[in-house]
């Protein structure tokens, strides 16, 4: 069994948990940016958007660097891998059990119809 870092997973999953914080994500996968274009972008204030980049940053998926009083914006070298095969193993266990809730479904319908034709003679 895999183990993950819960700490490193918190700071992903809250990271990702707000809407503008995964809007400044995709943004910045198309290109680059200044907090000043991001704050403008999500119509906020510029301490706002320093407060959700520096999320970002605390979680690995957003580095900053300032160049004069210019702070630009790219997406973080570390990806959300482990995330993915953390979501994907309960993706595959869920769809285990539905598919077991279909069976159990399947043949109570199966012996409804067998019992229905019992009574009906």
């Amino acid at each position: 069994m895999v183990q993950y870092c819960q700490t490193h997973f918190d700071a992903s999953f809250g990271a990702l948990s707000d809407a503008t914080r995964r809007g400044v994500l995709e943004q910045l996968g198309h290109a680059d940016a200044s907090i000043t274009a991001l704050a403008e972008k999500f119509d906020m204030t510029l301490t706002g958007m320093k407060k959700h980049v520096g999320v970002l940053e605390q979680a690995g998926l957003v580095t900053t660097q300032k160049v004069g009083r210019v702070r630009t914006c790219k997406l973080g070298q570390r990806g959300l891998e482990e995330e993915v095969a953390w979501i994907e193993r309960y993706r595959q266990l869920w769809s285990a059990r539905f598919d077991e809730l279909d069976n159990v479904v399947e043949e109570l319908k199966s012996k409804e119809k067998v019992d229905g034709r019992k009574k009906r003679r």
